[in-house]
């Protein structure tokens, strides 16, 4: 029987028997030194060429030696519990593995009974032989993609969650899953190996059977939490190093200014309200109600602070209900106007908001046509709520000018446009990516905005669509991608900006809304172009930039150059997953959208920022 002196005579034995190892392993080295001393220097070359042979060999060998060792893990269980013996005891299953209570040292015969209770059986029911891994087929894209259900460590330990039920009849688990939006679906059942009659434990054959009809339940991952979760993290990273600030710089664990107004802080609210992350939300609207001013000698760009300061104060407004957010965004939308007090109307893009001032960037006097177009929304928004037309007088100008412009092809606008002359330069260059993409899709938007009832702004997003498929639209090779490319000087360029990606979800939404049908099978095939823009990339991020071929020579549909590899946590392909997902009902594209947050996780984890908040509001 186990005693504590037989622990002492253990642990003394083991310790004698250590000494003499080591005196004698002691001598034998010295001998063994001696006669390597007496060789000469031709034996002792010879050896260590032979030595170094035989380890190069064995590198080389190792492949079809693991294939052995693979080929022997995969006997069945039944010969490895049962074939082998250990004085006559089974060998412990997987999953029986016995806590050995502290102090107690185990030995063949002198392990209680109330230690091990499963050796002691009589009989174990042999679990079958698990099928054998089949190599997953040769795809494109990265590995994290490739692997449905690889999950990282934190989704493991934060991202999943289920809700298991106990039937008081037959024992059996239930497992709710949980939906995309964090409803309960469906419940799974799942069954434990049940013992045969009489009480009997059940046979190799039995527990084979069972085991193929038993259901696979899948530990459900909790997409909304996982979701919450990657907010947390990167707020508690802003909340440390950066509060108040407008930009967390977390590789150097400070903080970056663009105006001094707090930007992540405003952009951030609606999408901490729509987590129901009250508590975050509670301090964040302490800082806007006690810090955040103003009153500033300071030039803000009129469209970023539009987006982000005024629309972030609107919408958070429209969610909450609090005229806390409304009277700043009267305030911030006040200061704006001066942008306004040009010779055409149309806006400078910088405005000093406690001079009142406002003028063009340093370098020209020219504004960027998708800057002076896609702050309508907001400004017409903000007259409705306040009931003062002057804020949509000014944006409802700016759109009847350009719609009267000349200089347009089939719709598509240039990039430029003079703030003194009214008139659009540098003509020629037509791009739906940066400097006029937000043009289009706002066309669509302010039409929806009004009540359908503006038919100018409906008539120039037709024509731009149309626009689109006869100057822009082409096809990749080999795997026949959509893509819009950008037109110089009568020059088709297949380069396409990540930004261009908001199309798929305009389109789609366009075509709910009664536009042509056709509208949404443009949007399905450039949906999946955006898709294979994270898909066909090492880190199963998009770049910047993607460059299209159009007769590929390396059998690559998609083609970056060095300075386009990176990424900006731009929203507009999450933004058109979600309008396609709400449109169609398939989920391929909340998957899409899942896989995107795995990989930021996954790559940009300890240097990620918020998401700008029209992103991960809707990607949740």
């Amino acid at each position: 029987m186990y005693s504590p002196q037989r622990k002492d005579f253990v642990s003394l034995t083991l310790g004698d028997q250590y000494s003499r190892s080591y005196t004698n392993g002691k001598h034998r080295r010295q001998s063994c030194w001696r006669k390597w001393k007496q060789l000469s220097r031709l034996q002792r070359s010879l050896i260590l060429f032979l030595l170094a042979f035989l380890f190069i060999c064995g590198i080389l060998s190792y492949p079809s030696l693991t294939e052995q060792w693979r080929g022997l893990s995969d006997r069945s269980l039944k010969e490895d519990w049962v074939e082998m013996d250990n004085g006559g005891l089974r060998p412990i299953p997987p999953g029986l593995v016995p806590k050995i209570p502290p102090g107690v040292v185990p030995g063949f015969q002198d392990i209680p009974p109330e230690v091990m209770p499963e050796i002691q059986r009589p009989s174990i029911p042999l679990l079958p032989k698990p099928p054998a891994m089949r190599k997953p087929p040769s795809k494109r894209g990265p590995p994290v993609l490739q692997k449905r259900g690889n999950v990282s460590d934190w989704q493991v330990k934060d991202g999943e969650e289920e809700i298991v039920k106990r039937d008081e009849d037959g024992g059996k688990e239930a497992k709710t899953v949980i939906s995309w939006r964090g409803a309960m679906i469906e419940a799974e059942q799942g069954t434990e190996l049940q013992s045969t009659a009489h009480g009997k434990e059940g046979t190799v054959a039995d527990a084979e059977k069972a085991a193929s009809l038993k259901p696979v339940t899948v530990k459900a991952v909790d997409r909304v939490e996982a979701v919450r979760e990657a907010f947390r993290h990167a707020w508690k990273g802003y909340k440390a190093f950066a509060w108040g600030h407008d930009e967390l710089k977390p590789i150097s664990k400070t903080h970056g200014e663009w105006f001094g107004l707090g930007l992540t802080l405003i952009d951030a609210l609606d999408t901490m309200w729509i987590l129901g992350l009250k508590d975050e939300f509670a301090e964040a609207r302490k800082w806007v109600e006690t810090e955040l001013s103003f009153s500033k000698n300071v030039d803000v760009n009129l469209f970023e602070s539009t987006i982000r300061i005024l629309g972030g104060l609107l919408s958070t407004y429209h969610l909450t209900g609090d005229t806390l957010f409304l009277d700043k965004a009267k305030d911030i939308g006040f200061r704006l106007m001066p942008a306004f007090k040009t010779p055409s109307k149309i806006p400078y893009s910088d405005v000093n908001i406690g001079k009142g001032t406002a003028h063009p960037p340093r370098w020209t006097t020219d504004s960027t046509v998708a800057e002076v177009t896609s702050i309508q929304l907001e400004f017409r928004e903000l007259s409705r709520l306040t009931q003062d037309p002057q804020y949509q007088n000014a944006v409802e100008e700016v759109t009847r000018q350009v719609h009267r412009l000349e200089g347009k092809r089939d719709g598509l606008v240039p990039m430029f446009i003079n703030t003194n002359s009214g008139k659009f330069t540098r003509r020629g260059a037509f791009t739906l990516g940066a400097r006029a993409d937000s043009y289009y899709e706002y066309l669509l938007k302010q039409w929806l905005q009004g009540g359908k009832k503006e038919t100018e702004l409906l008539e120039d997003y037709l024509q731009a669509i149309e626009g689109v498929r006869k100057n822009l639209l082409r096809q990749t090779s080999p795997s026949k991608l959509t893509f819009v490319g950008e037109l110089s000087n009568g020059h088709l360029n297949p380069k396409m900006d990540h930004l261009v990606c908001f199309l798929p979800g305009t389109l789609a939404l366009g075509a709910h809304n009664g536009l042509p049908a056709d509208h949404m099978d443009l949007a399905l095939q450039l949906m999946e172009t955006c898709h294979q823009m994270y898909a066909q990339m090492e880190t199963g991020l998009s770049p910047e930039i993607a460059h299209f071929n159009l007769q590929s020579s390396n059998g690559r549909d998609i083609d970056v150059k060095p300075a386009d590899r990176h990424n900006l946590l731009r929203p507009e392909t999450v933004e058109s997953l979600f309008y396609m997902y709400r449109f169609t009902k398939d989920s391929k594209y909340r998957d899409w959208g899942w896989d995107i947050l795995q990989s930021f996780n996954k790559y940009t984890r300890e240097c990620s920022c918020l998401f700008k908040h029209h992103g991960l509001s809707w990607f949740h």
